[in-house]
């Protein structure tokens, strides 16, 4: 009884901290408006740095995962590789993200990279509880490469944004074969 109402509050926790995550994975992957919606957040993230003075100068500065495509390369990985670096991309942005704020002062600055994080958590989840199921062996996975690294606010949001349009929505437009046909089958029946 005990194990049951820890497990139910876990699972509240969780939710609550997931409140982008839809209910069904095919919603995010099948639905460019869902993921449009969720990418707009981060157009009100760079609006709301106006509202917030200081908040653009970053210290220390964010390390930046590349986040352009080489698109003859993108095309030659499985959807498993695909994922991988979508992964680790999030996770290199969530670090970075993270460690500026532990040195930040300015309690909007705080608010506004903790909202940022938020996102980026949510992003990461989804993409991370992504199943591909393909026949092919991954070659070992290569690091996610630093391409630069920020110190303006706006700019991590915007290089984050060109993740999400490149890099993310390439990855959802891969899947759409897989999942989104296999998701019709399921609610046709």
């Amino acid at each position: 009884m005990a194990y049951s109402r820890l497990l139910l509050l876990l699972i509240g926790v969780i939710s609550s901290h997931l409140p982008e995550i839809q209910a069904r994975p095919a919603d995010f992957w099948c639905n460019s408006q869902a993921r449009k919606n969720m990418g707009n957040k981060i157009e009100g993230l760079k609006k709301d740095t106006a509202d917030c003075v200081g908040s653009d100068l970053l210290s220390p500065p964010v390390q930046i995962p590349c986040v352009w495509i080489h698109v003859a390369e993108w095309a030659n990985k499985t959807l498993q590789q695909k994922r991988e670096e979508v992964v680790g991309t999030l996770q290199m942005f969530q670090d970075g993200i993270l460690r500026v704020m532990n040195e930040t002062r300015l309690q909007c600055q705080m608010s506004l990279l903790r909202e940022l994080g938020h996102h980026i958590s949510n992003y990461l989840a989804i993409v991370s509880r992504l199943q591909i199921q393909e026949d092919l062996v991954i070659p070992p996975d290569s690091t996610v490469q630093s391409c630069s690294s920020q110190t303006s606010l706006n700019q991590v949001l915007e290089l984050f944004r060109m993740l999400l349009k490149g890099k993310l929505e390439r990855l959802a437009i891969d899947l759409q074969d897989n999942i989104c046909r296999a998701e019709h089958r399921t609610t046709a029946q």
